[in-house]
């Protein structure tokens, strides 16, 4: 047996290990039997959990061979390097694994489900009538499909590009089953539906990533010293969104501090925490210490530590599957059934001094937030230190746009925007109208790739290099066409409320998510055709420029109208069911944002209008300089101007007698 089978056969013990122990003092393994209640088994007991885990943990592989053939290892202009290939080789056969266990985890789902062994569920309609109606049979339903679609057309890829995009695909993968657990029914589950989304995230990115590194590390990868100083700064942001998603899940789902230490659900969460300690600890001695003997030719210390990093992160994901087993605590929550939906209890009567004070954490914005201001400022003070100059202006139009971003998503503007129609349109139309107007004013893209150096080998792909190939690729050229970006900004609001998505986007923290990303991507997108000064694919005169923004705004006016006269509300199902007994009727609050939207267009209008003149003044300045400058180099002027001179001084001439 090779020394790499040897580390995954001992590292799958280390996770079913894990897991055992974890049921054990969790209480899942010896549960209470109730005579006369139905019960699954001992073996759906224990094969759910198992079958999870070899689900997990084959996901977690993929993503890890995904990411490693992706982004670790050197590639040649785009096309995969023969070590890259073999990783994305073995990432259809993992991606196999994982469709398998997922399906092995809808049928024990099942018999848990139905308190029936699993021999009596494999006849009926029990195993389809749970996989296409039940949250959770339809994810791992989703699971099994798209693990499938990966090792489909991981068989073909060859190129960078190609691997990327199935490591996205392998990182949404993972998401379903978990979304539909604990976290959507913890009292605030919209926080914790985005602290696991983080956790999972970041989790897999970095134990998928580091196994794979061990796995090349055992094996003797030539160019491991590479990969792993690109794992490490990888790993680095990984360990922070654990950490930070972690903590916010915790806070989700326990009541109490004291959950901690006098539930089951309360030490299995400590566990985990001091096993998050002692991986931290061993990172940073990899960063010390292991990376550099393997820059300097000795790989052994750190294939050492990588093996026992890996044993102690498979054990922890055994402890988190036997913690999805485990009840958390009982919370007691008020009988409200706007609570329920929320996540909060239902507002006051809105007033000004409500909207500025009723802050609420939206932890999924509130991270895109700080992103956003973090990386741009990050990037202004790289060149500051490197003695380059960044307009001010910029700087200030930017951070002004990430603050109305804030104030839109986290303050009592959030919170009403959930319960009042028109608070929402007011909501939607600052995020797709106004906060785009200043994003795109920052110039980010420009800063980037000033600020990002180029990848030090030649031919390979750093972070400026895949920027410029997301620039120059054909999806970009076709969303960043003026037709396209327009009708993207037009219809989406048209076909949004006008069609059962907006219900269903209000019923679901996923949803509303979706909804406000597409508000403000879409937003982006026009606007950077219409006023960005980052270089786009088509470049739209001054004249033509105008011409789409007369043509655009009237529609959005034309929306408001149609909300205005409409008798039929939208979305009343979820409005109806929040029971609110203040403020207007649903009906007079929908005219209410119909309004709003037919008026609100007027000042994002005024402002661009303003930018484009501004912009356009400034190009025939800049355009009139440089004809200058071309003429004192060439030492002529300009034949036309010339020629008038001429003619003015015969004239001026003549008229002297001379």
């Amino acid at each position: 047996m090779t020394r790499a089978a040897r580390l995954a056969v001992v590292a799958s013990a280390a996770s079913v290990a894990g897991l055992v122990i974890a049921m054990i003092v969790g209480g899942a393994a010896f549960p209470r039997i109730i005579a006369g209640l139905p019960d699954a088994g001992v073996i759906t007991r224990w094969g759910l959990p198992l079958s999870k885990l070899a689900m997990d943990v084959a996901g977690v592989l993929t993503v890890g061979l995904l990411l490693t053939a992706t982004m670790l290892l050197p590639n040649d202009k785009g096309v995969l390097g023969r070590d890259a290939l073999r990783d994305v080789q073995a990432a259809s056969w993992t991606a196999v694994a994982w469709g398998a266990a997922a399906f092995l985890t809808l049928l024990f789902g099942v018999a848990d489900s139905w308190g029936r062994p699993v021999t009596q569920v494999l006849t009926g309609n029990y195993l389809t009538s749970y996989a296409t109606q039940t949250s959770q049979g339809i994810a791992l339903t989703l699971v099994v499909l798209f693990a499938m679609a990966i090792a489909l057309f991981s068989r073909g890829a060859i190129t960078a590009g190609a691997s990327a995009a199935l490591l996205v695909l392998a990182l949404v993968t993972l998401l379903p089953p978990a979304l539909t657990g604990h976290s959507a029914s913890s009292p605030n589950h919209d926080l914790a539906v985005s602290g696991l989304s983080l956790h999972l995230l970041s989790l897999a990115l970095w134990v998928g990533g580091l196994v794979v590194v061990a796995l090349h590390a055992v094996r003797g990868l030539p160019r491991l010293d590479i990969a792993a100083a690109r794992f490490s700064r990888l790993a680095l942001w990984c360990y922070v969104g654990v950490g930070l998603s972690g903590v916010f899940s915790v806070i989700a789902r326990l009541a109490n501090v004291s959950d901690l230490w006098t539930s089951s659900y309360g030490l299995l969460v400590v566990a985990k925490i001091v096993a998050f300690v002692l991986l931290g600890y061993v990172g940073w001695w990899h960063r010390q210490r292991t990376l550099v003997s393997l820059g300097e030719g000795r790989p052994h210390a750190f294939t050492r530590l990588a093996g026992g990093e890996t044993l102690l992160m498979l054990a922890t994901m055994g402890l988190a599957v036997a913690l999805s087993r485990t009840a958390p605590p009982p919370v007691i929550l008020p009988a409200d059934r706007a609570f329920d939906l929320l996540g909060f209890p239902m507002p006051p009567p809105i007033t000004v001094g409500n909207v500025l004070s009723l802050w609420w954490l939206d932890l999924f914005f509130a991270l895109v937030a700080a992103a956003l201001a973090g990386l741009y400022g990050a990037g202004v003070v790289r060149l500051l230190r490197r003695g380059d100059s960044w307009p001010w202006g910029r700087t200030v139009s930017w951070f002004a746009g990430v603050a109305i971003l804030v104030f839109a998503t986290q303050s009592g503007l959030a919170r009403y925007a959930k319960v009042m129609f028109d608070v929402h349109m007011i909501e939607h139309m600052t995020l797709s109208m106004i906060v785009p107007i200043f994003l795109v004013l920052g110039g980010p893209v420009t800063l980037a790739l000033r600020a990002i150096r180029p990848a030090v080998r030649r031919g390979d792909r750093g972070p400026r290099e895949w920027l410029t190939t997301i620039l120059h690729s054909r999806v970009v050229r076709v969303l960043a066409h003026p037709a396209i970006a327009t009708a993207l900004f037009i219809v989406s609001t048209y076909a949004l409320y006008f069609t059962p998505l907006f219900a269903s986007a209000m019923e679901e923290h996923l949803g509303h998510i979706w909804m406000t990303l597409h508000f403000l991507i879409s937003g982006s997108l026009f606007f950077w055709v219409i006023i960005g000064v980052d270089p786009a694919p088509h470049r739209l005169p001054y004249v033509g420029k105008l011409l789409t923004l007369f043509v655009t705004m009237p529609f959005h006016a034309f929306f408001g109208v149609a909300l205005m006269m409409t008798g039929t509300l939208i979305a009343s199902g979820w409005y109806e069911q929040l029971g609110r007994t203040w403020g207007e009727s649903l009906l007079q609050e929908q005219q209410n944002g119909g309004a709003i939207a037919w008026g609100f267009g007027e000042i994002p209008t005024l402002i661009v209008l303003l930018t484009i003149a501004v912009q356009w003044y400034k190009d025939e300045d800049r355009q009139a300089r440089r004809a200058d400058r071309r003429a004192d180099r060439s030492g002529a002027g300009d034949p036309e101007l010339d020629s008038y001179n001429a003619y003015l001084a015969r004239l001026n001439r003549a008229d002297k007698g001379e």
